[in-house]
């Protein structure tokens, strides 16, 4: 049985983040990036940036891609 597992991804414009979100739950990727860039710019940005930071310290990279 396959173990999904939450990664980074190498279909990036930055680091990944968003679009390992959207490989993970299976969504597309530029949905996830549009609502996470909504999500930022409606929280005054700054939040998001520093969530974008430490998930991309957190979230491993995908070595298998």
């Amino acid at each position: 049985m396959y173990e999904r597992k939450l990664t980074r991804s190498h279909d990036q414009v930055i680091a990944g983040v968003c679009a390992g979100i959207a490989e993970y739950f299976g969504w597309d990727i530029a949905l996830v990036r549009i609502l996470y860039l909504l999500v930022s710019i409606f929280s005054a940005a700054f939040p998001g940036i520093i969530v974008y930071i430490i998930l991309w310290i957190v979230m491993p990279e995908n070595k298998y891609q």
